[in-house]
């Protein structure tokens, strides 16, 4: 395998994948890579990942490895941290098998995945499942207590200008199929315009389809500049003493504490914090999309328990509904025979126009008229 390609490089893959085109080299420092980072580089249409750490460590069955070899990208693996030190953005390289060149100079070399190899490292870390398993149940135990405030406590939420109370709210988050799941639901979105709550980059999912997020809730870290720029409420997700690096980035933008921004400091994620945030203003339904629900989920997001997110939903619970993989449920779709009923009506409709209006029947001769014309009868 050789190819020659303009580099990329970050080691925020999340951040990478906004600024790749068609053809690039992306250069990654991703241990585990995970499903929604790996979904997120196919759409770019790079033939070549270079990570810079291992893909599969083996601590868990993480699959977006496999759906970036299955998907025709090659990925180079474990090359090493001195990889960014020696390419910049925009440079040339030349990759041959796991060797990659500048200049004609070797600067770094890796292990090609291929599917097989993959899938061989997947079942290794298969049988690590239990063991992360037990560990997130302890972590979890561990801090139930210190968070149990979240459904026994009085929760201070922020005043904002968005009328929730009896309302539907549409929390989206950056999961998996999000996107999928929003198409889905655009029916629903049309007919109960419900309050659109974005938890970081579920606002520009938003965007994306045309969609204007009404409230923007997270640290702000992964959320595009025309999202927070786009006239939505925000709510920074604090540290529990108030601090809020999120901030910081809003005021150089314009949107920050001058213009109204808010910070929310509470020990808990900020897809927990959207789901609060509708709890306690009154939401009549609170539909909930790329949430996060599972083992391989948080381990992908870096989480090693889940005690906010457990409590948050038992308290919210009577209200939400999650739509997660709303998308595989149903599918509607029309058959020749519901269709042709649907086309014999709509020309029954013009025949009796053309029949009872003069109007319609002048402008069917001037039609046939044309059509004489154009092919000379």
């Amino acid at each position: 395998m050789e190819y020659s390609g303009v580099a990329r490089l970050d080691r925020r893959t999340k951040d990478l994948t906004k600024r790749l085109k068609s053809g690039d080299i992306a250069i990654i420092d991703h241990r585990d890579i995970d499903r929604v980072s790996a979904e997120a580089l196919v759409a770019t249409g790079v033939p070549i990942v270079i990570n810079a750490s291992p893909s599969i460590s083996g601590t868990y069955p993480n699959i977006g490895p496999a759906i970036l070899t299955r998907n025709g990208i090659t990925l180079i693996d474990d090359v090493g941290l001195d990889i960014f030190s020696q390419v910049k953005e925009g440079a040339i390289l030349d990759v041959q098998d796991g060797k990659i060149f500048q200049k004609g100079t070797l600067i770094a070399e890796g292990n090609i995945l291929a599917v097989d190899v993959v899938d061989k490292l997947m079942e290794a870390a298969k049988e690590n499942t239990g063991k992360r398993l037990d560990e997130f149940a302890r972590n979890t135990i561990e801090y139930l207590e210190e968070e149990k405030d979240i459904v026994t406590g009085d929760m201070w939420v922020p005043d904002i200008k968005t009328k929730i109370w009896g309302r539907h709210v549409l929390v989206v988050v950056r999961g998996y199929h999000y996107k999928e799941d929003i198409v889905a639901l655009m029916p629903y979105i049309r007919e109960m315009k419900p309050v659109l709550i974005g938890v970081d980059g579920g606002a520009d999912a938003l965007l994306e389809m045309k969609l204007k997020p009404d409230i923007i809730i997270g640290d702000m870290d992964s959320v595009s500049d025309e999202a927070l720029t786009s006239g939505a409420e925000l709510i920074v997700h604090a540290y529990a003493d108030g601090n809020a690096p999120g901030m910081e980035r809003l005021d150089k933008l314009g949107v920050g504490t001058d213009a109204g921004a808010i910070t929310w400091p509470l020990r808990a994620t900020s897809e927990d914090l959207a789901l609060l945030l509708g709890w306690e203003l009154g939401a009549r339904i609170i539909v909930a999309v790329g949430t996060h629900t599972n083992l391989i989920e948080y381990l992908d997001k870096g989480r090693k328990g889940m005690a906010s997110s457990f409590l948050v939903r038992l308290k919210v619970g009577p209200k939400l509904l999650d739509a997660k993989g709303v998308n595989y449920l149903y599918r509607s779709s029309a058959s020749p025979l519901q269709i042709f009923p649907l086309l014999l009506a709509a020309v029954g409709v013009i025949a009796v126009l053309v029949f009872i209006s003069p109007a319609a029947r002048a402008m069917l001769q001037l039609l046939i008229l044309k059509i004489r014309m154009m092919f000379g009868f």
